[in-house]
């Protein structure tokens, strides 16, 4: 199910899930988020078509990179933030990022976009990355994760 699909059944919803435990062999060091990474060739290349496995474990890293580059108006990352709607890889190693801003008249409309490719273009074994920026559904407040909007205090 696409994240927007979800999120328009789960909008209201306040429940909190389990997340297992991480270790430091599945965890990112960068931002604590656990990963399993595939197997790559001398040419830091994934065997193409990629398994669905190998998608999973390079839309993992991608979510990772994604952690890492913080709205300049707001103190939380653009994941957590909700502007990132889906993030699909194909078995081909390209990398199609579905995400908004919080407003049309948002002072990075320009460059974001380009941030964002340029970061999943970093992780090991995308081929390429299609970043679309779109304004329906809107953003909303609720679209942030519960520790978003703990840190922003709308809870």
């Amino acid at each position: 199910m696409s994240f927007l699909k979800k999120f328009l059944q789960d909008e209201q919803d306040e429940s909190v899930e389990e997340t297992p435990e991480k270790t430091p062999e599945t965890t990112l060091p960068e931002t604590g988020a656990e990963v399993t990474l595939a197997p790559l060739s001398a040419a830091g290349e994934y065997q193409l078509p990629l398994s669905e496995d190998t998608r999973k474990d390079v839309q993992e890293q991608v979510v990772a990179q994604l952690r890492e580059i913080y709205d300049p108006e707001i103190p939380v990352n653009i994941y957590e933030l909700g502007l990132i709607y889906e993030v699909n890889v194909s078995d081909d190693a390209n990398v199609e990022i579905i995400m908004t801003l919080t407003t049309p008249h948002c002072p990075v409309a320009e460059s974001m976009p380009g941030e964002v490719e340029l970061k999943v273009m970093g992780v090991p074994g995308v081929k390429g990355a299609n970043v679309e920026l779109v304004w329906d559904p809107p953003w909303t407040m609720y679209m942030m994760s519960e520790a978003a909007r703990l840190e922003m205090g709308f809870m």
